[in-house]
This record gives C-alpha cells, sequence and structure tokens, in this order.
C-alpha cells in the first residue's frame, strides 16, 4: 500500500498475537476498521487474528484471545501488524521469524503495534527504516538496533513499514490508514464515535510533556531537561548546564528544586538510571556496558547509585532474564 493508494476492495489486515500482548492496542485498531465497516455500511477491511500455533493465547491483562488460525494465513494479507506487550523479548521464535520474513519477501506490508516493532527488528525486517516503539523500549532498541531510525513518535508509517507506540497509539495509527483509504471525513466521524477529542498524527509525541506536569510554562526549566535527555551517556556539568540555558548554577537549582522539588544533579541522575534499568531489562548488553552507555564511569558505582535507588543490585535485576552474561559477575555486590 502507498500513501495514494485508492483501494478498490476490502483491504485485509491481520493481527499477530505474542504472549502477553498489549491489549487496548490490539483492541484500539481493530475497533477502528470496524466502525469503518459500520459507518459506511459496506465491508471496507477485513481482518484475521492470527498466533504463531493457531493456539489461543494471553494478554498482559490475562484475558484469552482465541485466534483465527496460525500465522500461515498471513499469506492471503495486505498488512500483517504484530501485536507485542510485556517481555517481548521472550517471544523471540526462530519459526515466528522466519515466516516474517517469507512474509516481507513476498511483499505483504508489516506493521507493528507496543513493542512489535521489537520482533521485526529481530528479524531484520526494519533495517534502513523509520519506526517506532513504545517510549519505554526506546532507548534499548536504539542500543540494539543501530541500522534502525527508532523515533520518538506515535506512529511511524516508511514505505511498507506500519509502526506504533503502545496505549490507543493504533487507533490514531488507522484513523490516519483510514483517512489515506477513505477520506478524511470518515476518520473524524469515527473518532466522534469513540469519544476522541483529535485524531493524533505521526508527529506527535508518546509522552506527556514536561509543561503539562508542571502545570505552568517555564522555557528555562524545559530546555535543561531537554539537555540532559539528549546527554546521558556523556553528561554535562551543572556549569554547563547552567550556562547553555543562560541562567546561573544557582538560578537554575532553584528551579528544579521550585518545580520538580529536586537539586539538578539528582533529577540527571535518575534520568540516567531510568535508562539503565531500561538497558539491563530490555537488551542483552553486559552490566558494564549498561553502565557506560548510561554516563557512569565505573561499573561499581552505577552498581551503588542503582542499589540505593531502586533497592536491588543490577545483577539482581538483570536475573530474571537468564544467564549472566560477560562483564556481570561480581559488579554490585
Amino acid at each position: 500500500m502507498t500513501n495514494s493508494e485508492t483501494t478498490t476492495g476490502p483491504c485485509r489486515f491481520g493481527f499477530l498475537l505474542v504472549p502477553n500482548f498489549s491489549l487496548i492496542a490490539f483492541s484500539s485498531a481493530c475497533d477502528a476498521l470496524r466502525m469503518a465497516n459500520r459507518m459506511r455500511g459496506q465491508t471496507l477491511y477485513e481482518w484475521k487474528v492470527l498466533t504463531h500455533d493457531g493456539k489461543p493465547i494471553t494478554s498482559s491483562s490475562n484475558l484469552e484471545i482465541a485466534p483465527n488460525g496460525d500465522i500461515s494465513l498471513a499469506d492471503e494479507l495486505d498488512i500483517l501488524f504484530v501485536c507485542g506487550g510485556d517481555k517481548v523479548h521472550l517471544s523471540v521464535d526462530k519459526s515466528m521469524l522466519f515466516w516474517l520474513r517469507k512474509l516481507a519477501k513476498k511483499r505483504v506490508a508489516l506493521g507493528a503495534m507496543c513493542t512489535g516493532s521489537y520482533l521485526l527488528a529481530r528479524a531484520g525486517l526494519l533495517d534502513g527504516y523509520r519506526c517506532t516503539i513504545h517510549w519505554e523500549n526506546i532507548a534499548s532498541m536504539r542500543e540494539e538496533f543501530p541500522k534502525i531510525v527508532v523515533t520518538q513518535e506515535l506512529f511511524e508509517i516508511d514505505r511498507d513499514r506500519y509502526t506504533c507506540s503502545g496505549g490507543t497509539a493504533p487507533l490514531d495509527m488507522m484513523l490516519n490508514i483510514i483517512s489515506r483509504h477513505h477520506g478524511t471525513q470518515l476518520a473524524v466521524a469515527i473518532s466522534e464515535e469513540f469519544i476522541c477529542e483529535r485524531i493524533r498524527g505521526r508527529n506527535d509525541r508518546q509522552r506527556i510533556p514536561l509543561r503539562l506536569h508542571l502545570g505552568t510554562s517555564q522555557p528555562k526549566l524545559m530546555e535543561a531537561v531537554s539537555l540532559m535527555e539528549a546527554n546521558l551517556e556523556e553528561p554535562m556539568s551543572l556549569d554547563e548546564l547552567a550556562q547553555h540555558v543562560g541562567l546561573s548554577r544557582r538560578q537554575l537549582e532553584r528551579l528544579f528544586q521550585k518545580h520538580l522539588s529536586c537539586v539538578p544533579t539528582r533529577y540527571y541522575l535518575e534520568l540516567r538510571l531510568a535508562k539503565a534499568r531500561q538497558l539491563l531489562l530490555q537488551t542483552s548488553m553486559s552490566i558494564v556496558d549498561v553502565a557506560f552507555a548510561s554516563g557512569f564511569v565505573s561499573a561499581p558505582h552505577f552498581s551503588k547509585c542503582y542499589r540505593d535507588f531502586y533497592g536491588i543490585p543490577p545483577r539482581d535485576e538483570r536475573r530474571q532474564l537468564g544467564p549472566a552474561k560477560p562483564g556481570d559477575v561480581a559488579i554490585g555486590d
């Protein structure tokens, strides 16, 4: 499918569910297609729910879904969306990756919702593409797949790849697709039916802007936080941050204390620790590499900061992922 495509018959979608998939992401996408058919009074879209083996599968909210069949039915589709969720790395299956590559060779368009982009990436099907994934997984995706352009956008449509973040973002992506196929009026009518205030575009960001959390506009504070977020691997000093935003060190400290109830160095540390935790839980990077990627100059210092903040050493946090990786032993004792 292309951006300017006009469909002449029902467009055939498929949703490949993997263990612990996000139910809200899956249902948001399906319901947009259902409502398009209902409001037009004709079958604009058909869809099938698939699992790798054709057996019922359980979502992250512990609800079981019975599929229409297994992944072999995807040969008949125009687009297949991989629906991910919690602990997506545990859903990697060589046979499933083989099928995804086979579908790509047959020019079936591929998409992903929530963390499903990770599985497309593991299959090598996002190299050279722009894509997105749930914001919690962005840092680990960028570290593990350097050939992919991973954005913070709500969704990305790059040629024959359709990816979106979690939550209700699939609804926005589907409404944009419906608008391309059948006009803006239908998409707006569906949005109103679902009591959505507006249809978000691909350039909308996933996370709520800091200014909305604060309830006021503090441009200097926003600028300082943006600089921190962009420089996690090589942290800037407090003096450098103050200089870049045009404030004195003391003025910057007062801003953080007043609006975020902490000093800038503490806020910066928590940002780096949050990135480290994502890398620990979502990648196979050694703890030493995680420490360096999060701006810590030594593994022991990283381990102490991590344990003080999360109450558990990094190596214990990593245990749920399996055997220790090279460089993990004896760090955090």
